[in-house]
C-alpha cells in the first residue's frame, strides 16, 4: 500500500469520527484510526500490534516497533477527539478544509495531525540503520478516562527510554504540568421541620463548615507549595458545585459539594485525597453528620521531568525554544511509569484545542517534520 502525502494522510485520518466522552451519547471507537495508522506504518518496517481495551468494545491502542531494545525513541499521541459543538463550525469537522494557511478539522491540532507528520518524517530515514528502536504509539480514551495510557502502564512494557509527545504546543517543548482530580463531598444529616432546629441536623449548615475548613487547607498548601514555572504558581482547589436541600421551611437532610484539585509536581493526588478527608473526620467527628466522600474523576498525575534530561535538551536544540510549563494535563505521567524521560512537543496550538474550526497551520508542517527527524537521528540512528 503506498504511504498518501502529508495532508491528504490528515485528511483521511479526521475523516474517521473518534469521539471519546464520558457520555455514552457522544462516545465513539477509534479501531478505525488505529488500523489505518497500523496500514501505513508497516510497509515502513514496522512491527504492528493492536492491543484492546478489556471492557471498551471498538477501543484500542497501537504499538508499531522498529528495531529492538527498550533505549530508544517513543513518538506518542492520541487518536481520539473531543465532540464537537454541532452547527458552530464553519466547515465540516470531519472534512479537510485548506483555508488562509490553516488545515481545519476536528484533531488536526489535537491532535491526528501529528501521526501524519511522524510518518511524513519517517520517509527520509532508513529504518534499517536503526541503532536504537523506535516506536510509535497511539492511544485510546485520552480525553475522557486515560484509560489507554493506564492500559499501557497495567502491562508493565518498556518500550523506549525517551518519548515525545505530540500534544499541542505550538512547537514549544513542555517538561511539566500540573495534575487533576475531582472529589465529591457529602454530608447525611436529618430533616425537620424548620421551625424548631433541634428535629433535624442541617448538612447545608455542616457544609458550611466544610468549605471553610476546605479554605484554610487550600491556604496551607498554597504557602507550603510553589513553581514559579508556572502562571498559577500554586496549588488550587476549585469549590466548583454545591447543591443541597429542596425547601427553605424544611432542615436541610442532604448536601452535596464538588471540587477540583490540582496539584503541582512533587504533590500526589491520593496523599491529597486521604489529607483532606483525615481532615474532615477530624472537623466532624462530635457531629451527627455523616461524611461521604466520592473520587468523580481519578485523575492526571502531575508531571516533570528534569531539565537536564537528554529528551529536553534535544528538544530545546531542536526547537530553538527553552521548555517550559503547562496547565493542561497528558499522558506524560504514564509514560513516566514506564521509565521513559518525557517532552510534550507538537505543532498544533492548545488554543484550537476543543474549539470550532479547530485548525493546524500550514506553516508548522516542515518545521514539526525537521523536529521529528532531529529527535529519531539524535536517539535511534546515532
Amino acid at each position: 500500500m503506498k504511504t498518501p502525502d502529508c495532508i491528504d494522510m490528515i485528511e483521511q485520518l479526521i475523516a474517521i469520527p473518534s469521539i471519546s466522552s464520558i457520555n455514552s451519547r457522544w462516545d465513539q471507537p477509534n479501531l478505525g484510526v488505529v488500523e489505518l495508522l497500523a496500514e501505513w506504518l508497516e510497509p515502513l518496517g514496522f512491527n504492528i500490534e493492536i492491543s484492546p481495551l478489556d471492557g471498551r468494545p471498538g477501543k484500542a491502542n497501537l504499538i508499531a516497533t522498529a528495531g529492538s531494545g527498550d533505549q530508544g525513541l517513543v513518538l506518542s499521541g492520541h487518536t481520539d477527539t473531543v465532540p464537537y459543538d454541532e452547527g458552530r463550525w464553519s466547515h465540516d469537522p470531519f472534512k479537510l478544509t485548506r483555508q488562509d494557511g490553516r488545515l481545519y478539522g476536528l484533531g488536526t491540532s489535537d491532535m491526528k495531525g501529528f501521526f501524519a507528520l511522524v510518518i511524513e518524517a519517517l520517509r527520509e530515514l532508513d529504518l534499517g540503520n536503526l541503532t536504537q528502536p523506535l516506536s510509535i504509539i497511539a492511544t485510546a480514551d485520552e480525553e475522557s478516562s486515560m484509560g489507554g495510557a493506564k492500559a499501557l502502564v497495567a502491562e508493565g512494557r518498556r518500550l523506549g527510554r525517551h518519548a515525545l509527545i505530540g500534544e499541542p504546543t505550538g512547537l514549544k517543548p513542555i517538561r511539566m504540568h500540573k495534575g487533576i482530580s475531582m472529589e465529591t463531598i457529602r454530608l447525611l444529616g436529618r430533616s425537620g421541620h424548620s421551625s424548631d432546629p433541634s428535629l433535624g441536623v442541617s448538612a447545608l449548615e455542616g457544609m458550611h463548615r466544610v468549605m471553610g475548613e476546605i479554605l484554610r487547607w487550600r491556604k496551607e498548601l498554597q504557602q507550603n507549595h510553589r513553581n514559579p514555572m508556572f502562571k498559577v504558581e500554586v496549588p488550587t482547589v476549585n469549590l466548583g458545585r454545591i447543591q443541597g436541600g429542596d425547601n427553605p421551611n424544611r432542615i436541610c437532610a442532604e448536601c452535596e459539594l464538588q471540587i477540583d484539585i490540582r496539584p503541582l509536581p512533587g504533590m500526589e493526588l491520593q496523599g491529597l485525597r486521604s489529607e483532606l478527608t483525615a481532615r474532615l473526620q477530624e472537623l466532624l467527628k462530635d457531629n451527627e453528620l455523616k461524611l461521604e466522600m466520592e473520587t468523580n474523576f481519578e485523575g492526571i498525575p502531575p508531571m516533570e521531568t528534569a531539565a537536564t534530561a537528554e529528551i529536553i535538551r534535544v528538544a530545546e536544540e531542536l526547537s530553538g525554544e527553552p521548555a517550559i510549563s503547562a496547565s493542561f494535563g497528558t499522558e506524560g505521567p504514564y509514560l513516566h511509569q514506564l521509565g521513559m524521560e518525557t517532552v510534550i512537543l507538537g505543532p498544533g496550538d492548545i488554543d484550537q484545542a476543543h474549539q470550532p474550526d479547530e485548525y493546524l497551520g500550514i506553516d508548522r508542517i516542515d518545521p514539526m517534520i525537521k523536529i521529528l527527524q532531529g529527535m529519531i537521528k539524535r536517539f535511534c540512528l546515532t
